[in-house]
């Protein structure tokens, strides 16, 4: 769900940002974005998890006007903000007029809704806000006047290619996905895959989670029903894709039969600089310009449904609706966890967030403390399940 304002092009001084988040690769790549544009933005906020060496080098080159470091450490300046309540502090801020949120996990939803509620824009790379209580955050960013613009490559993609365009002359939306490091795998060796091997991503460098997100495929299943709420677009007209070169980042088909698609080469740049300006474009050179004749030929292939099952079972937690989507979530974090711990196989995901969404197939979703009863509940039982 996205709405602008007509009125001037953009503010003759820097726009505030905050980013949460930023030391991961999200945030790294968002502040290389705003060294290129410091007369049209500056970071006042940036807090991060726990890596509190990055963060301090941030705060050395940038000076924001705040800093939060989520988990307690010794060596954390008195000054900084300390705990989980710091994503909220640094997304109220008072001169943040964006707010980039690029926590990993369910922790980042607080903080979108806390930015919404002050009627910020959400530049959202934080996918499983959405995922958890998407009705709940487009009703309140309606009602607070808040506005999200997704960071996520496939629904820039999306939002670019409906430019101008009307809900009802969307027939289907087409997310491409990569395939993983397991793509062209046989059913065997995927159920034995390593840490190592899932962690080898093809085409993007990102953070662990995500990065076995993508190899199970669970990462799309998560994008499809963030398309659904961001867009407005039941799941039967979402499709998926396998594209390996990553250079369609995803399509729009309309109801005349015409396709758009948006292309550029895999960097995580473009859409956080898109995020920020919104609709509007400037002009940026930290991005390598697109080749079509050096990138070569592109290509696309059949989702292996059966070899990897987190993606159907994110697809049909969708379709559930209610508490289902918070369930496949946090089961999938936790089991997610477990794997890269080494106390879980990597078949060993799909079957404990299945476990998961059977268990608690009748939770409520009617308010956000059933949709975190829900999320708790299914942390619980696959620790349980694990033995931890």
């Amino acid at each position: 769900m996205m709405r602008h304002d007509d009125g001037p092009s953009m503010p003759t001084t820097s726009t505030g940002v905050a980013i949460l988040g930023s030391t991961g690769s999200i945030g790294t790549s968002a502040l290389r974005v705003l060294s290129r544009q410091r007369d049209r933005f500056i970071p006042v906020a940036l807090t991060a998890h726990g890596n509190v060496g990055a963060l301090a080098e941030q705060v050395a080159t940038w000076r924001p006007a705040y800093a939060g470091l989520v988990q307690p450490h010794d060596e954390a300046p008195r000054e900084w903000g300390v705990g989980a309540d710091c994503l909220v502090t640094a997304a109220t801020h008072p001169d943040a007029r964006i707010v980039i949120n690029a926590v990993v996990g369910a922790a980042g939803l607080p903080a979108t809704l806390a930015a919404l509620r002050a009627g910020k824009r959400v530049a959202l790379a934080n996918k499983e806000t959405l995922v958890v209580a998407g009705a709940i955050v487009t009703e309140t960013a309606q009602r607070h006047g808040g506005e999200l613009v997704p960071v996520d490559s496939e629904h820039s993609a999306i939002l670019q290619c409906l430019a101008g365009r009307q809900p009802h002359e969307v027939r289907r939306l087409v997310l491409t996905a990569s395939g993983g490091p397991f793509r062209t795998w046989p059913t065997a060796r995927i159920a034995n895959a390593t840490i190592g091997d899932a962690l080898k991503h093809p085409t993007w460098q990102m953070g662990s989670k995500i990065t076995i997100d993508s190899a199970t495929l669970a990462n799309k299943a998560l994008e499809v029903i963030e398309a659904h709420h961001l867009f407005g677009v039941p799941y039967d007209r979402i499709d998926v894709v396998v594209h390996p070169q990553s250079i369609i980042h995803s399509f729009v088909e309309f109801v005349d039969g015409s396709v758009l698609a948006q292309l550029g080469v895999p960097s995580m740049e473009l859409p956080i600089l898109y995020a920020l300006t919104f609709p509007e474009r400037v002009p940026d050179t930290g991005v390598p310009s697109f080749d079509p004749v050096a990138l070569g030929g592109l290509s696309f292939e059949t989702v292996r449904y059966d070899d990897f099952p987190m993606l159907q079972l994110g697809i049909d937690a969708g379709r559930r609706g209610g508490a289902a989507p918070a369930v496949f979530n946090a089961a999938n974090e936790v089991a997610v966890a477990h794997f890269l711990a080494g106390r879980l196989s990597f078949s060993g995901i799909a079957e404990r967030v299945s476990a998961a969404l059977q268990e608690f197939s009748g939770a409520s979703g009617a308010s956000l403390e059933d949709l975190l009863q829900a999320d708790a509940a299914a942390r619980h039982l696959v620790h349980a399940q694990v033995g931890c």
